[in-house]
């Protein structure tokens, strides 16, 4: 659908310089998705391999962040593969609805509750993305909590329409479970891509 050379703004790699790789198609269809022009991959030109990593090199990344729509519906070992040669790091976001293929150096997971991630990819979970739209977000994000790796980060994020309301109720729940991290939409407070 995109691509674009910014800075991550959310998770642990908050703050690197990204390569961005946004895949049309998506059959997860989240109310408060800010990209629902990813949907319909029909509506998005394809482009080769070779062309995508060559986007990548010439910006000199050295992290690429392939995100959408929903990018667990495609096989994505060629591309995987094709920037790992190159010596860029290879990190996804999913919702993990389906099985992720390829060879990944970071896995955020962000669970929705319109099309729930598939048991085998919460094991391979770097990151778990809670976006929290309502406070119900919270208790049902920590189901999700007891199934990632005991090293996976656990991260709790204001959906951006409602940060004013939920990012208090976020702040509170994090000093009553420390285990949890706030994550935030850094990237649309400072008006980048």
């Amino acid at each position: 659908m995109e691509h674009f050379y910014t800075l991550q703004g959310e998770g642990q790699f908050s703050g690197y310089a990204a390569y961005f790789i946004r895949l049309g198609g998506c059959d997860v269809g989240c109310v408060w998705c800010d990209v629902k022009e990813s949907w319909d991959a029909s509506l998005h030109p394809s482009y080769s391999v070779a062309t995508i990593v060559n986007w990548a090199v010439e910006a000199r990344a050295t992290i690429a962040v392939i995100t959408g729509g929903e990018p667990s519906m495609y096989h994505l070992s060629p591309l995987c593969d094709a920037l790992r040669e190159k010596g860029i790091r290879v990190h996804i976001e999913t919702s993990g609805s389906h099985p992720l293929q390829g060879h990944f150096d970071w896995v955020t997971l962000s669970p929705k509750k319109f099309k729930a991630p598939l048991p085998e990819n919460l094991s391979l979970a770097h990151e778990l993305k809670v976006v929290v739209y309502h406070h119900s977000d919270i208790p049902w994000g920590e189901g999700f909590a007891v199934k990632v790796p005991a090293t996976c980060r656990l991260l709790l994020q204001p959906e951006w329409s409602k940060r004013d309301a939920m990012t208090p109720l976020i702040i509170n729940y994090i000093k009553q479970h420390p285990r949890w991290q706030l994550s935030l939409q850094t990237h649309k407070f400072i008006n980048i891509p």
